[in-house]
């Protein structure tokens, strides 16, 4: 599983011109789920999501996550991300989990991130054709694995 965080002052997700997920200030998290991730490794990843120190403390360093700021966390399922580039001029999704898997296990992380944030959680649309919008804050952009 890959997720690639990014610090947000906001983001959205729009599909067929309704807005269908956004937050205001915090992170997000574009999710791609590859063969062979499991429920076991859920925990792990949201942890990592909400627990990831990437606001600035008091003195303006990296010392504060999500869980400390109460922001949101948009999440989106986002298959390309999973993709092999390492060859040619067109990306291979032998590494993408299948779609049925992939859902089921991006709306666990969904459901394992809501539980464990107050603030909330927010997603795009599975499967669908997405428009995400986003103001990056710093920039600041990670890619976690579990």
């Amino acid at each position: 599983m890959l997720c690639l965080i990014q610090r947000v002052t906001q983001a959205s997700v729009t599909v067929d011109d309704a807005v269908v997920g956004q937050i205001g200030p915090g992170l997000l998290a574009l999710v791609g789920v590859e063969p062979g991730d499991d429920e076991a490794m859920l925990p792990r990843m949201a942890d990592r999501l909400l627990g990831y120190r990437v606001f600035a403390d008091d003195a303006g360093k990296m010392n504060r996550s999500l869980r400390d700021t109460g922001g949101g966390l948009l999440l989106v399922s986002q298959f390309t991300l999973a993709a092999d580039t390492r060859s040619g001029m067109r990306p291979s999704f032998t590494s993408a989990a299948p779609p049925a898997e992939a859902e089921r296990l991006f709306n666990r992380l969904v459901a394992i991130c809501a539980e464990k944030h107050a603030a909330g959680v927010e997603t795009g649309r599975f499967g669908a054709h997405m428009v995400v919008s986003l103001i990056n804050d710093g920039p600041v952009t990670f890619l976690l694995r579990p």
